[in-house]
């Protein structure tokens, strides 16, 4: 299993909650398994998100999606401040 991470500031929880949950890049239908959302207990303005995927090419493809077509876009990413870390890493254990 591979999973993308994803770290970045946001302006308001809120806001980026519902952005996220209108999948605007079709989570399940690009092979996403399932999903965690954390935020760190001293900084209520991050966010990390581990997307689960079966192989790690449609980890990559998702990322390529997300940079193409939501976090270029502040319609579509209305919470977003700064730029998303990443990283797809392999489960191994």
């Amino acid at each position: 299993m591979f999973t993308l991470q994803i770290e970045h500031a946001i302006k308001d929880f809120d806001t980026w909650k519902a952005a996220f949950d209108r999948d605007p890049v079709d989570r399940a239908g690009s092979g996403v398994i399932a999903h965690r959302i954390g935020r760190p207990v001293e900084d209520d303005r991050y966010i990390v998100v581990d997307l689960d995927f079966e192989r790690q090419d449609q980890a990559e493809s998702f990322l390529a999606k997300l940079r193409e077509n939501v976090w270029n876009s502040p319609d579509v990413a209305p919470a977003l401040s700064g730029s998303p870390q990443t990283r797809v890493i392999e489960l191994v254990g």
